[in-house]
């Protein structure tokens, strides 16, 4: 049998180096569908599938962190979102010019970056104001609401009167005492002073027909309180202790004959 055609490299007919043949030439050619069989075809859909899948809640993710830095962004760090307005409601005692220059918040910061615990609190320092509550209202206004002091006594300051609260808070000055409203007579009215809250404590234990008749609660010492009544009267108070015993009696007195009723013990009552 003869040898076939030398392939690839030959050697020389003499024994020398072998000779290369011509390069072969590779070539890359599309296969068409027909050519890949149906099962892989279905192997490599699930396969990309499945990765699809894979990939779809870290791209979502990414997609709301992106959103919500974005959004971030333009409320925290840009003026789109900035205070343009400070609407006062409640205020009666106090302008809403002072209440603006309380809050103390520039136009355009950043609504959600004000301090709203704070600027309520530089509100309530007012002096009118019993407390105040700061709220956003979207896109750029501050709410302030005010509660305002309310008086219950009014203590005399010279020819003025410093109305005060029931805490004992003198937030307002006025030239005449409000018809209807009962004296205090303190030497300093002041939630801290022991005489002003005295003099309190005493109003609140007064009965409706005693109080009627009050004119001034005279606060000369914590144990020398004296109520000056309508027609001259006096009723001798002690101090602040047994208040309801002391307006029951003196109460039960007020259509006596008398000019002068002491109450200060109550269990042993003197009048003349």
């Amino acid at each position: 049998m003869s040898p076939g055609p030398a392939r690839g490299r030959t050697r020389a007919a003499d024994g020398g180096a072998p000779r290369r043949g011509p390069a072969r030439r590779w070539q890359l050619v599309r296969a068409s569908r027909d050519a890949v069989p149906p099962s892989t075809r279905r192997f490599m859909a699930r396969a990309r599938q499945r990765r699809m899948r894979a990939a779809l809640p870290w791209a979502v993710a990414a997609g709301v962190l992106a959103l919500a830095g974005l959004v971030a962004w333009t409320v925290l760090g840009t003026g789109l979102f900035g205070v343009r307005e400070v609407r006062v409601e409640g205020a009666d005692l106090v302008t809403p010019v002072q209440v603006h220059d309380a809050v103390a918040v520039p136009d355009g910061v950043p609504l959600a970056r004000v301090d709203l615990a704070a600027a309520a609190r530089r509100v309530g320092a007012l002096a009118p104001v019993e407390r105040a509550t700061v709220s956003r209202d979207w896109p750029g206004t501050l709410v302030v609401r005010v509660t305002e002091r309310t008086p219950v006594a009014a203590v005399p300051q010279g020819e003025a009167y410093a109305l005060i609260d029931r805490s004992g808070v003198a937030f307002r000055t006025v030239d005449q005492r409000p018809a209807g409203m009962p004296q205090v007579t303190v030497a300093r009215p002041a939630a801290d002073d022991p005489g002003t809250r005295a003099g309190l404590e005493v109003l609140v234990a007064l009965t409706p027909q005693l109080r009627a008749e009050v004119v001034d609660v005279s606060v000369e010492g914590l144990a020398r309180i004296t109520l000056r009544l309508r027609g001259d009267r006096t009723v001798v108070w002690g101090d602040a202790t047994r208040g309801a015993d002391k307006a029951r009696v003196a109460t039960a007195l007020l259509d006596e004959d008398t000019d002068r009723i002491d109450v200060s013990a109550p269990d042993v009552v003197t009048f003349r």
